[in-house]
């Protein structure tokens, strides 16, 4: 290269392409079922595709949209706070559209993180969150959730904070063990974050598929508030992922701090999209519990037929992402479990270990997606079974 350095900037030379990249490409290069990126294959709401369309004929967001999103959703993010949570965000101030919860994450990163800054996040982590930490300049920490139970051992989160942690980084429901923090872990945590006055990064995508009980943000505890960035998308709770739509509620100054690196990352993005998701979120809690319920029906359904198969299947309490351990079938290396799949079993899936930095702790664990209709579903618990022929 050029002046003897690599193209690459070395924050990010140990990130390449992604592994959900790397594995829908196998999926479509061996006309395999892909259990492995989080998309469903139907689309959402009939009348939420039409508000869309609506939009687009009406001239609504075919040209730049607000830079925070326009009115109409983020009184509706609002509303939806309030619906469900108790929490009130004054929709003006204190509410901002992303381009997905990804952007989100990358802009609440760069926005609140110098070099040298610590982050302590739960791992296996959805990978862009040590892309976007990288990116900051700061370090990632993890806070390991090992199999069975994947629950974050609350001794070692004190242990790892130290004089330069600046934020926690969460994710419940958790992608991709499917763990759901309770309340009482959610409650130790926040007393953490107020004892050391640490921010606390929240990514709540999954927030209406926890398939027992219900989602409760640590944003709602006393003295959370005003340290909180909670973040969500429209992605996973109407099944429109590419729309790409997601959103952060935070108290003003969070909220100004986000918009500050957000503003030069997308500016803007989904104007016409905006428009019906602000319809979407107004939607009965009848969608609500029947997305949820249909979800859980297909996360009984697969893990069903992944047991059969003679996976070790470790339940999700939430998501729709089912892990397993392939240590049954003999294996230890999921990665390399994974990109044989395909020409075994016409079977794409995930494997936990790049989730990791100890590679020890997941490196025999796979992910499989339950997004699906059930005859795909169906007919991949079929194809799975030839692994114990």
């Amino acid at each position: 290269m050029t002046q003897g350095r690599p193209a690459l900037n070395r924050r990010l030379a140990e990130f390449g392409t992604t592994i959900f990249a790397e594995m829908s490409a196998l999926a479509v290069r061996t006309g395999s079922i892909n259990l492995g990126q989080g998309f469903p294959d139907t689309d959402g709401p009939e009348e939420i595709r039409e508000a869309a369309v609506r939009a687009l004929r009406e001239g609504k967001g075919n040209q730049y949209p607000p830079g925070p999103g326009i009115p109409e959703l983020r009184s509706a993010i609002s509303e939806h706070q309030k619906r469900f949570y108790d929490l009130r965000f004054d929709p003006d101030t204190e509410v901002l559209v992303t381009a997905g919860a990804t952007e989100a994450i990358a802009a609440a990163m760069l926005a609140l993180l110098e070099p040298g800054d610590e982050v302590i996040a739960f791992e296996p982590f959805y990978d862009s969150y040590a892309a976007c930490i990288a990116m900051a300049g700061a370090k990632r920490v993890p806070l390991t959730l090992r199999a069975p139970s994947f629950r974050p051992d609350l001794d070692e989160l004190r242990a790892a904070i130290t004089p330069r942690t600046r934020l926690l980084l969460l994710n419940t429901p958790h992608n991709p063990t499917g763990m759901v923090l309770t309340a009482e872990e959610q409650s130790a945590i926040a007393s953490l974050a107020i004892e050391h006055d640490l921010l606390v990064v929240t990514d709540e995508v999954y927030e209406h598929l926890v398939h027992e009980g219900r989602h409760h943000p640590i944003a709602a505890l006393p003295g959370m508030r005003e340290r909180t960035v909670s973040i969500s998308s429209a992605g996973k709770t109407f099944s429109f992922t590419g729309w790409k739509v997601g959103w952060v509620t935070a108290n003003g100054p969070l909220v100004a701090a986000v918009r500050t690196a957000k503003q030069y990352l997308t500016y803007v993005s989904a104007g016409p999209f905006q428009y019906a998701i602000a319809e979407a979120l107004r939607l009965p809690d009848s969608y609500f519990d029947g997305f949820r319920a249909d979800l859980r029906h297909k996360r009984d359904l697969l893990g069903a037929g992944l047991r059969a198969a003679g996976f070790d299947v470790y339940q999700p309490q939430g998501t729709y992402f089912i892990t397993t351990d392939i240590t049954p079938f003999g294996e230890k290396d999921a990665y390399a479990f994974c990109r044989a799949l395909p020409e075994r079993c016409g079977v794409v899936a995930i494997p936990n270990s790049v989730f990791y930095d100890d590679l020890d702790a997941g490196r025999s664990q796979v992910r499989f997606t339950f997004c699906k209709r059930d005859d795909v579903l169906q007919e991949a618990a079929s194809r799975l079974r030839r692994l114990a022929s």
